[in-house]
């Protein structure tokens, strides 16, 4: 992780706490100016399903030492669904504000987060428009950045909330070729509707485009109720604040 999200830390000694988007706050008495260290990111997931996501990580030292982080984010998106009167979609939209800690070791760095998140979705289905009521849950967050050599990469994440009663994982391995780590990646999403979702795919993770660095993910995405296999690309870009 420090050669991707973790590494990239704001070069700034005192960056002031105001991210519009986070609505969480960390201890008032320890978020001074100076004291924090930041991050933004954003992902955009475009396949049969999309979503578009947004954040930041908050560091009350420096995010590339050993300490406690606080994690935003806000997305939404859509995706096709058929009911039982025929097709339709699914909108959502969602948020959430997790507290944890990070620890590094001599082969790299885990985090562990926890905190509350929000969720509201609208089933359309060409004729109507259907709000469902918003739910409330608690989102457990845990990922592991591992270099086995000085030029390899193993990362592994998992999301679970109990909003939606869902689920994502994703594991990705990469070797270090022209400034980026390459290799294959796989994820899968569930959740209480029923929904299924996996990406079988490659990645390049950490491409340097000056101040931002970015991952690019493409291959085939399978859902629950969905015959043949589509394509699918992921883009997600990260900037210390």
């Amino acid at each position: 992780m420090r050669d991707s999200l973790i590494r990239l830390r704001s070069g700034k000694t005192a960056v002031a706490l105001a991210v519009g988007m986070l609505a969480h706050t960390c201890t008032a008495a320890a978020v001074r100016a100076g004291e924090i260290d930041a991050l933004l990111f954003g992902s955009l997931d475009a396949g049969a399903a999309q979503f578009l996501t947004v954040g930041a990580k908050l560091g009350l030292d420096a995010l590339e030492r050993e300490g406690f982080v606080a994690l935003a984010s806000l997305g939404g998106g859509r995706r096709d669904e058929r009911a039982g009167a025929g097709p339709r979609q699914r909108y959502t939209v969602g948020g959430a504000a997790v507290v944890g800690y990070q620890w590094f070791f001599d082969w790299g760095v885990a985090a562990a987060y926890a905190g509350p998140e929000i969720a509201m979705e609208m089933l359309a289905d060409g004729r109507s428009l259907t709000p469902l009521p918003a739910r409330y849950g608690l989102r457990l967050h845990g990922e592991i950045w591992a270099r086995p050599s000085e030029t390899t990469l193993l990362q592994a994440a998992l999301v679970a909330g109990s909003a939606r009663e869902s689920l994502w994982i994703r594991v990705a391995g990469g070797y270090r070729l022209w400034g980026a780590y390459l290799g294959p990646e796989v994820s899968a999403y569930v959740d209480a509707t029923g929904y299924a979702k996996w990406n079988f795919g490659l990645h390049g993770t950490d491409f340097d485009l000056g101040r931002f660095s970015a991952r690019v993910s493409a291959g085939l995405q399978t859902e629950s109720r969905r015959r043949t296999a589509c394509p699918y690309m992921t883009l997600s870009v990260w900037t210390p604040l």
